[in-house]
């Protein structure tokens, strides 16, 4: 995985940043998730909100580690 990530000349931790992108594609699915049905019938929708994040973040971590790693060479 790649240690560091160089963002507008400051070295930040890779997994912040990939937190954050998994923080705003989370926020994206959010907005669909409220228009479903399903989400009425969860007895504590928080639980699939944070669900959600760690597996987009998760997934993000793998796709880093993988194709990502070789694309992006920063």
């Amino acid at each position: 995985m790649i240690e560091e990530i160089h963002v507008f000349g400051v070295y930040m931790p890779s997994a912040l940043v990939w937190a954050v992108l998994a923080v705003l594609l989370t926020f994206l699915l959010r907005g669909l998730l409220l228009r479903l049905p399903l989400h009425r019938l969860l007895w504590h929708p928080a639980l699939l909100e944070v669900a959600l994040f760690l597996l987009i973040w998760w997934g993000l971590s793998l796709l880093a580690d993988g194709p990502l790693s070789r694309w992006a060479m920063f």
